[in-house]
Parts: C-alpha cells; sequence; structure tokens
C-alpha cells in the first residue's frame, strides 16, 4: 500500500512539475535577465544609461513576478526527489531470532524491535 500511495504521489507530482515547466523557465530566464540588468547598470556612467536599465529591469521584474507561481513547479520536483528517496527506502527490518547471551546481540535485537 506504501508504495501505491508514493506511486499516485509522484504521477501528481510529475503531472504537477510537467504543468509548471514552462513558467519555471521563464521565471529563470527572466531573473538570469535581471541579473544582467543589474550588473549592467552598475557599470552605466551615464544618468539616461541608468535610467533605461531602471525601465528595463522593471520590464523584466514584471515578467518574473507575472510567473513566480512557477515555485509551485519547484516544490513538485522537490517532492517528486523526496518520493524517489522514499521509494527506495526499505522497510522490511528483519529480526533474527538468536537467543544468545552475547549483550552486542541482545542490544541489536532490542533496538530492533524498539524502532518497529
Amino acid at each position: 500500500m506504501r508504495k501505491f500511495m508514493l506511486f499516485v504521489g509522484g504521477l501528481v507530482a510529475l503531472i504537477i512539475l510537467l504543468a509548471n515547466l514552462g513558467p519555471m523557465v521563464i521565471l529563470g530566464l527572466s531573473l538570469w535577465l535581471l541579473y544582467i540588468i543589474f550588473k549592467k547598470f552598475v557599470r552605466s556612467d551615464s544618468t539616461v544609461g541608468k535610467i533605461g536599465w531602471i525601465i528595463l529591469g522593471l520590464i523584466v521584474a514584471s515578467i518574473a513576478f507575472s510567473n513566480i507561481y512557477a515555485v509551485i513547479g519547484v516544490a513538485a520536483a522537490y517532492a517528486l526527489y523526496l518520493i524517489w528517496k522514499n521509494w527506495k527506502k526499505d522497510d522490511d527490518i528483519v529480526v533474527s531470532d538468536m537467543k544468545d547471551d552475547d549483550p552486542f546481540t541482545n542490544f541489536e535485537r532490542q533496538w530492533a524491535e524498539l524502532n518497529k
């Protein structure tokens, strides 16, 4: 049942990720352009050049803010990563029923019983 729920959760996360892939690309591109515009703004010496870079930066910032819901796609990608990581986890712990007087063996067996 656990694997089935992980599969359904992974399928939902994959669909959300694919639905938000375009906005994620546009958001990443606009953030990269904002970085470049900021660097050009800092290097510019003229006032007219700085005003031009500010106007261009505001236009690109509005594009970035209009695609801010792409963060949902990033969260879906992270959820998909966690599901993939938990899929590989083995939850069946095999405990041998050795009756031994060795304190280390008894400790390991009792520890495994406590962690069930």
